[in-house]
């Protein structure tokens, strides 16, 4: 076997579909495009989602929701993740390594969701009412 001996196999390759080349090709005369029409004109097509000048379905739908762009930048911890994560001494850089919040993570509060037994001081994160409650309740502190 030589390098200009290589080719591909048997029928693995067809030859490209010329289209408007007589009757006998299948394809000839209107090529594939049907009758008349913009679709069947050089140069005669329109963006995605055109419905003819009726008004798109996307423009005639509400708008609805809203995305917070800071959303990603905010993260939430429970007591029960808290209870689970069992540092005597909890900030951001502990909740990222142990995978509890994002990486992007700036501001993280803790919700009362779950029991606190363990007594854990809190740096720089911050707490709802109740957590605040349970976690003093449970001899921790909270320094923002």
């Amino acid at each position: 076997m030589e390098l200009n001996n290589l080719k591909p196999a048997q029928g693995s390759r067809k030859d490209r579909r010329r289209v408007g080349r007589g009757i006998g090709s299948g394809l000839g005369k209107t090529a594939g495009r049907g009758h008349k029409g913009q679709k069947s004109r050089s140069g005669g097509f329109h963006k995605v989602g055109f419905e003819g000048g009726q008004m798109p379905l996307q423009r005639r739908l509400p708008k609805r929701g809203f995305k917070s762009q800071s959303a990603k930048f905010n993260g939430e911890i429970t007591l029960a993740a808290l209870e689970r994560l069992g540092a005597a001494e909890v900030d951001l850089l502990t909740l990222k390594q142990a995978g509890l919040v994002g990486e992007l993570v700036k501001n993280v509060k803790v919700i009362k969701s779950g029991e606190l037994t363990k007594k854990v001081a809190l740096k720089g994160i911050l707490a709802t009412a109740g957590a605040k409650a349970a976690i003093e309740a449970a001899g921790g502190t909270i320094a923002e």
